[in-house]
């Protein structure tokens, strides 16, 4: 199977804190690495920080997503701490998406002036 295809068949799946703005895994830069040896895959993921509290609902769901492709029988889940991840692993269109516009932020700094 092409490794592509697995990649692409992560792109839905989402860590909690960033589903709701539409950013996978993918594009959060959290899959390190991607193997396949027969109807095995195993999958990198590397956390954002040590104490993230959604690797597990992560780890639940990159196996149901492969599962559903055909070949694939079985997936490990590896939690890999080298390379560290950083903001620069972020995809252009992940970056744009949970960037805040100045415009929003205004409206919470004159309230906090205000009080």
């Amino acid at each position: 199977m092409d490794r592509e295809l697995l990649i692409d068949a992560l792109r839905g799946v989402y860590d909690p804190c960033c589903q709701d703005r539409g950013v996978s895994i993918v594009d959060m830069g959290v899959v390190e690495d991607v193997r396949q040896s027969g109807a095995h895959v195993e999958v990198d993921l590397i956390p954002t920080t040590g104490w993230c509290p959604f690797v597990a609902n992560m780890s639940a769901a990159i196996p149901e997503a492969l599962i559903a492709l055909d070949g694939v029988e079985t997936v490990e889940v590896k939690v890999v701490w080298e390379p560290a991840w950083t903001p620069d692993r972020l995809s252009e269109s992940a970056r744009a998406k949970l960037t805040m516009p100045l415009e929003e932020l205004e409206p919470y700094r004159l309230a906090r002036s205000a009080a």
